[in-house]
């Protein structure tokens, strides 16, 4: 054999090894601190952006049996099996999260299954045989540079056992980054269409029966090629049969009550149903007693096989497989009512909701100058009244955890109301959690509060109970997102389990993704019901986090007109207010929370208009508490804004702000905004005037301002994204064959473009931190190809591919698409859309509006804290005074926490060239796109081909130049 011949097997073989590319940065941050009696959470990486090393529990005698623990070099000996399964009341979200548990379990190299009607369908099991036919695959050839993907002895064999057939799974389970190929299972076993649809319930013989003398009945067996989902809730689910569901509200695996599995016996029957399908690993979405349920069927899974076993129900072989259970639990419930995470799945959503209704019905409350009172859900937690408050600015709410302090609650709420009346406001609205009590804990309900209004003010007032209309509708972009990303970490938390660890619960602190103890949790979530009934208020809200505090507080200084909180006069300040940059949702909520915070404390709001033009026009007015009522749900900027920086007339800038004695500055915008106060901090040296407090809010939805994770208008732009996508996506996939190239805003950051695709399902994204290259555009038409060869025939879906506006200057969006077009013949056609500037209008989003009102109350104490009254005045030694870094600072969400960073740190983490942070939290995002929309699993599948072919020839040609040998000595002899 020849060197060369040799290196081409080495290199054959290396390219079958290699992982598909690693995430630049994790999503996830370090678990969170559990109770000392909780067994300790994993170990904290070293590096909080690093990607996270999985736990491997070596041992002498090589993989562990049931897959908890295994030695780095050494593959599971069989195929891990992960279920999934919705409980409790439904939230918008929860598809988004069996999408996530399914594509992940898959991508890992996992079989996939969906468990029905929640903890009542495993306990069921399945009336019919638990093992369902694949789906048949398309017969379209393949393009010449890309070999056949799929099993030929899987292909046109519908009713074989998949269940006897462990599929290729030589994926290392314990490294997120190694992909298995999309080629490994089958795609489709039939089901998809029948759970999106709701379809496959019900009875050949009763349809017949009910239309008889009608319509001829259609089986669903004659629809659907023989399959059905009556008597069958466990159900094995493929790549394809989850798709389209980003959108769909509710859950479509179904969930409902089960007293059963309260008992012994019912937990007996789920026990068993598992083991009957191999399943060891389970991700539960639900609220806490969902969660409740699935920690004591783990704690009581020893006992439970023990008795399967000595019943005779299970087998020795099985006995030894099944010992250990893993489980990991998902927060599905609108409430946002779970401790130790910041948001749950379907919170976000319920939130739109609710802010939709009450924006309709303001504009009709004040045009009859009406009151109205607005009934909404939560039971134990007030988060979704509070966060409406703000959001919409009503005039009161009531929320459990905090009643009204008196007994006569009555007169106080009359007393706010009536003070907003005096000043000129036309409407009235007040918020009533479910669950909404007074401090003796009798009820307070919408229409005794209605009455209250009528009797004591006289005011024309209507009652509204929003009811199951907040559950309902397509997730928000949030709701995407999140159940995306704590999919994927809750099947990496199953399949890093040991006896050892506990069941984790995945959350979010701020932005970061984490695994906490699920037990901890529920009894802390618990807890909070408990306080409340033991009159305990301040406990119950100790229980709660920062930003519901911070909310609460935000809502009670924005609606209140009282003088209790005014400071003395020799400390008020006169505080500016500009817009600088582009616009943005939530640059107006900003304002007027920093408005009704001066009023509160007899500060004097400045709002400087059309930026610093504006500024050296002399174009500054006073706002009134009333003037900025309603600018919560308006789009754009009030103040009007613009690019325009200090330095047009630096000198001019420092004389305007003494001649309007302004002691202190907020400036909300983008990374103009920022710049500003770097350029405004530096010229101090210069000019004393600039010796004043100011602050950078950020506001872009571009998401560029450095070290900041978030900014105030990303997240109306990736809702407005996510509306038009899902409209275009309807158009590319009623074409069947259709890729739409989706062009956004965003400047040098692929923010929008990243998440964007996440929420939307996208399969490819462009953008400019990688920018395009002909390799890689290859490459993906090359996957394109081979993806929609894999669909079934006739029932190929629309595809997106989100690109980012700057993502090149040589390879346009139209470029793009012609070349699409063109490579992809007969096989997909092409078409594109560019959203332009429909991404920064509208109304903003509801957490674009609380996370302003939030950063601006942060922002207003920052500069009341640093301001001295009359800085303007002339002070001889004023020039000599040394320059306060810390007094110029820009407030930043950074991970868990929100802080102030001066403007040395911002730049520590700033690329001034390109307009962008140089470290940012969702870079890995791009790689989850790719797996999520089936990229890395068909580029890893086409490696293995092209490793395989190489081999092949390798070996073919060492034959050949034997056999060449062989007659070359024959000859001789």
């Amino acid at each position: 054999m020849s060197s060369q011949q040799q290196e081409d097997i080495d290199h054959a073989d290396d390219l079958a090894q290699t992982p598909t590319p690693a995430t630049q940065q994790s999503l996830y941050e370090e678990d969170l601190p559990s109770a000392p009696a909780t067994p300790p959470a994993e170990d904290v990486p070293a590096a909080p952006m690093a990607p996270p090393t999985p736990r491997r529990a070596d041992t002498a005698d090589g993989p562990n049996v049931n897959g908890l623990g295994a030695a780095p070099h050494k593959k599971h000996p069989r195929q891990r099996k992960i279920a999934v399964l919705t409980s409790g009341g439904d939230s918008a979200g929860m598809n988004a999260a069996v999408r996530a548990v399914v594509r992940e379990g898959i991508a890992r190299g996992c079989q996939a299954y969906i468990i029905r009607e929640g903890w009542e369908g495993l306990v069921r099991g399945n009336a019919v045989d638990p093992t369902p036919a694949a789906s048949r695959r398309a017969s379209t050839a393949p393009s010449p540079a890309i070999r056949p993907t799929w099993n030929s002895q899987l292909t046109g064999l519908p009713d074989l056992n998949l269940d006897a057939v462990e599929e290729p799974h030589a994926v290392n389970y314990w490294d997120p980054n190694d992909i298995a190929p999309l080629s490994d299972a089958p795609l489709s076993f039939g089901y998809g269409g029948l759970l999106r649809d709701g379809a496959g319930e019900g009875d050949a013989d009763e349809l017949a029966a009910a239309l008889a003398g009608h319509i001829p009945a259609v089986p669903e067996e004659e629809e659907e090629g023989g399959r059905t989902l009556k008597g069958r809730y466990i159900v094995r689910v493929g790549w394809d049969d989850v798709r389209g569901w980003l959108g769909e509200g509710g859950t479509l695996i179904g969930s409902s009550r089960c007293p059963s599995f309260r008992t012994r016996e019912g937990r007996l029957r789920a026990a068993r149903n598992l083991i009957t399908f191999g399943i060891d690993c389970l991700a539960v979405c639900g609220g806490d007693g969902s969660l409740t349920g699935a920690d004591m069927l783990r704690a009581e899974w020893p006992s439970l096989i023990a008795e399967l076993h000595g019943n005779n129900h299970i087998d020795d072989e099985q006995l030894e497989a099944y010992r250990y259970l893993n489980i990991v639990g998902l927060v599905g419930s609108i409430d946002n009512d779970m401790s130790m995470t910041d948001l749950t799945i379907g919170a976000v959503t319920a939130l739109h909701r609710i802010c939709e209704a009450v924006d309709s019905i303001s504009s009709t409350a004040s045009s009859h100058s009406r009151a109205f009172v607005i009934e909404v859900m939560g039971r134990h937690c007030g988060w979704l009244a509070l966060m409406a408050g703000v959001a919409t600015g009503a005039d009161y709410i009531f929320i459990p955890e905090r009643p009204p302090a008196g007994d006569d609650w009555e007169s106080e709420m009359c007393d706010v109301l009536k003070q907003h009346r005096l000043v000129g406001k036309r409407k009235s609205i007040v918020i009533v959690a479910e669950g909404a009590i007074d401090k003796n804990l009798q009820p307070i309900k919408g229409d005794y509060v209605k009455q209250v209004l009528v009797d004591r003010l006289g005011l024309d007032t209507r009652v509204t109970t929003l009811g199951h209309t907040q559950r309902g509708g397509s997730p928000a972009a949030y709701d995407r997102i999140l159940p995306t990303l704590q999919g994927v970490k809750a099947v990496e938390a199953l399949l890093e389990a040991t006896p050892e660890t506990p069941s984790y619960m995945i959350g979010i602190a701020e932005n970061r993704i984490t695994k906490v103890p699920l037990l901890e949790a529920v009894a802390q979530t618990q807890a909070v019901a408990d306080a409340i009934a033991a009159k305990d208020f301040p406990k119950a809200m100790g229980y709660r986090d920062s930003e519901f505090k911070d909310m609460l507080a935000a809502f009670h200084i924005s609606s209140s007109l009282s003088s209790a909180d005014i400071v003395p006069e020799d400390q008020r300040l006169r505080v500016g207010i500009i817009h600088v940059g582009a616009p943005a949702g939530g640059m107006n909520a900003a304002t007027r929370q920093a408005v009704r915070y001066c009023h509160s404390r007899g500060h004097v709001p400045l709002g400087i208009y059309n930026g610093f033009d504006g500024l050296l026009e002399d174009n500054v007015s006073e706002l009134s508490w009333l003037r900025v009522d309603n600018w919560t749900t308006r789009g754009g900027s009030e103040l009007g804004t613009n690019r325009t920086l200090p330095s047009i007339d630096m000198g001019q800038i420092a004389a305007a702000l003494q001649r309007h004695s302004i002691d202190a500055l907020l400036l909300v915008g983008g990374f103009e905004a920022f710049n500003s106060v770097l350029m405004l901090e530096k010229a101090r040296k210069d000019y004393p005037s600039l010796h004043i407090p100011m602050i950078h809010l950020p506001a872009t939805l571009s998401n560029n301002v450095p070290l900041t994770d978030f900014s105030l208008g990303s997240d109306t732009s990736l809702n407005a994204l996510v509306q038009a996508c899902d409209a275009i996506k309807q158009s590319a996939s009623a074409s069947r064959n259709r890729v739409f190239i989706v062009e956004t805003q965003g400047g040098m950051s692929g923010y929008i473009a990243v998440l964007g695709a996440l929420a939307v399902g996208a399969v490819l994204v462009y953008t400019p931190e990688e920018g395009i290259s002909l390799s890689r555009l290859q490459e993906d038409v090359e996957f394109l190809k081979e993806r929609y060869g894999l669909d079934e025939k006739g029932k190929s879906e629309g595809r997106l591919v989100i690109k980012s506006e700057k993502s090149s200057s040589v390879y346009s969006t139209d470029l793009i698409t012609k070349v699409l077009k063109e490579e992809g013949k007969d096989i997909f056609d092409s078409r594109s859309a560019a959203l332009g500037h429909t991404l920064q209008g509208g109304t903003p989003s509801p957490q674009d509006r609380t996370r302003a009102a939030r950063l601006a109350l942060l922002s207003m104490q920052f500069l009341e804290k640093h301001a001295t009254p009359n800085a303007q005045a002339y002070h001889p030694r004023k020039k000599q005074m040394p320059a306060r870094t810390e007094t110029a600072a820009m407030i930043a969400i950074r991970g868990s926490k929100i802080v102030y960073a001066t403007m040395d740190e911002v730049m520590r983490h700033t690329d001034m060239k390109l307009r962008r942070g140089t470290d940012v939290w969702w870079s890995g995002v791009k790689h989850l796109v790719e797996v999520m929309g089936g990229r890395a699993g068909v580029i890893a599948q086409m490696q293995e081909q092209e490793a395989k072919a190489r081999r092949r020839e390798a070996r073919e040609a060492i034959a050949q130049q034997e056999k060449l040998l062989q007659q070359k000595r024959h000859h001789n002899a």
